[in-house]
Order: structure tokens, then sequence, then C-alpha cells
């Protein structure tokens, strides 16, 4: 099947699916979103693949989150909307966001970049992550709204999420590996490599094997209530996304001078309390078309 947001391939027992945006740093738009999630499906019935490596173009990010600036969206990012409208998009990020997991085979997120918001979220739902030593990662949505990510990354490196959280800061590749976000760190040019041989090494186990590991470890997670918990950050989502005040404001901002502004305006109310390592982080080129 042709795709026109993503690349699909599959060789020797692997399928491997890119984001393939690269000069809108891969920013997940609702095609972007459909697109996925029907390779997915396309990977989970051929029998010849067992694992999936997904990953972004460009060697800029893995992806900088969801596209604010999309022509899809039912209404404009900062135009008034109705709680249905709210419901209708956090329904769709909800699927996508949990499609990793729901995925009966191992899917691996290859990051090398930035890898922030939205694209976090999905890639903290991956079964495994593996990153170049200059990616940068943030829960930026945090600091005007929230996410599933909130309820996500508990599960992933425990209460140590909490700061990432709390304050919305970018961190790097080694913080994320120290906090077990990551398995493991290469080096950029060798990245590719190194993960296409540990998917590679994965697929020689047998099929039912790594779907039947890969359903039980998913069990012990839904019996402590995973789904419950994930289903409770996307509804806090929706209603911060319709209540809060700073919010709205971003939004406004956005329709009156742009998103460059707006993100400045947002970022510049945490700037005076940053940390040096936040700061250094900060004064890398970053995205500004997604969130």
């Amino acid at each position: 099947m042709t795709y026109s947001t993503i690349l699909y391939e599959a060789d020797d027992r692997v399928a491997r699916i890119t984001f393939n945006r690269p000069k809108k740093m891969n920013a997940l738009s609702l095609k972007l979103c459909g697109e996925v999630q029907d390779a997915m499906a396309t990977a989970e019935r051929d029998p010849e693949v067992r694992v999936i490596v997904i990953t972004g173009a460009g060697g800029r990010a893995f992806s900088a989150g969801y596209d604010l600036d999309d022509p899809d969206n039912e209404v404009k990012f900062g135009e008034p909307r109705l709680l249905e409208h709210y419901d209708r998009r956090n329904s769709k990020d909800f699927q996508f966001n949990y499609s990793p997991f729901r995925c009966t085979k191992p899917v691996i997120a290859m990051i090398d970049g930035y890898c922030l918001a939205g694209g976090l979220e999905f890639a903290t739902l991956c079964d495994l992550r593996y990153c170049s030593e200059d990616s940068r990662f943030q829960v930026s949505e945090t600091r005007f709204a929230s996410g599933v990510l909130t309820m996500a990354m508990p599960w992933v490196i425990g209460q140590r999420c909490r700061e990432l959280i709390y304050t919305g800061d970018m961190f790097d590749a080694q913080e994320a590996y120290r906090l077990g976000l990551v398995n493991r760190v290469f080096p950029k040019d060798r990245l590719d490599e190194e993960v296409t041989r540990i998917a590679k090494r994965m697929s020689r186990i047998a099929m039912p094997t790594l779907v039947w590991s890969k359903r039980a470890l998913n069990h012990s997670l839904q019996v402590a209530g995973f789904d419950s918990a994930l289903r409770y950050g996307a509804e806090a989502n929706l209603i911060m996304e319709n209540s809060q005040s700073e919010f709205k404001r971003f939004g406004e901002l956005i329709v009156s001078d742009g998103l460059e502004a707006a993100l400045k305006w947002r970022n510049g109310i945490f700037e005076p309390f940053e940390s040096k390592a936040a700061k250094l982080n900060s004064t890398a080129e970053k995205p500004s078309r997604a969130e």
C-alpha cells in the first residue's frame, strides 16, 4: 500500500514504519496517525513479520508532537470549540497513542533527535526505546494542558516522572537513559545499525513466544489498572483543554500572533526558573510547529 505521510517496508521478519514529514519535524497529523495505525495492522497480519520498528525521517526528530497546523483538524487550534470537538479528537489521539501497546508484536521506537509532547507519548507506549546521543525529550504539553503521557510515564520510569511532568523541562539522552525511559543510547551514526541488529535478533525468537510474552507482560500492567489510568489521563486532558485559562491564552496567541510567538510566551514564563542544564537544552534548535 502507498502512503503519503509514512514509509512502510518489511524485510527479514522486521517491519519498519517511518514518520515521513521531515520538514514538519515529523509532526503527528491526523493523516499520519491513521496511516501509522493502518501500517501497524498490516504488520500484525503479515505472518513473516515478528518485530516492528518505528522511527522518524530526516534525522532531526522522531516527532515534535501533534501538528497544530493540521488542515484536517475539525476545528483549528485556538478557535472556539465545543466539548464534542475535544472529545472526538481526544478519542483519536488516545487510540493512536495506545496502538503500540495493543499491537500483538513487539514495537521498537528508534529515536533520533527531538522526541516531544505527543511524539514522546507515542514512544512511551512502545515496548522498547533506543535513541541517539543527541536526542532530546520533553513533556512540553504539561506547561499548558496534560495528556495520556502523564498517566503512562509512572508505569515506565516510576515516580521520577513527577519532576518531568511538573516542570515540562527538556532533558537529554543520558538523562533519559538514567531514568529508564530509553533502553540504550547509541552514537548517531550507529543508531540504525544497532537497532536493526537488536530487532533482527528478537525476530529469531519463535512467533508464539514473542506474542505470548508481550501478552503476559501487558496483562500484568492491565490487571494493575494500566488501561483505566491511561483513560483517566485522556479524560483529564479533555477537561483541562476545555477549561484552563493558560490553554485558552495559548490558542488566542496562535490566532493573533502566530505559533512561534505563542510558544515564546509559554516558555518565557518558565525561563527565570530554568536549571542550567535546561537552559542549555533550550538554546538548541527547537521545532515550532508541533506540540
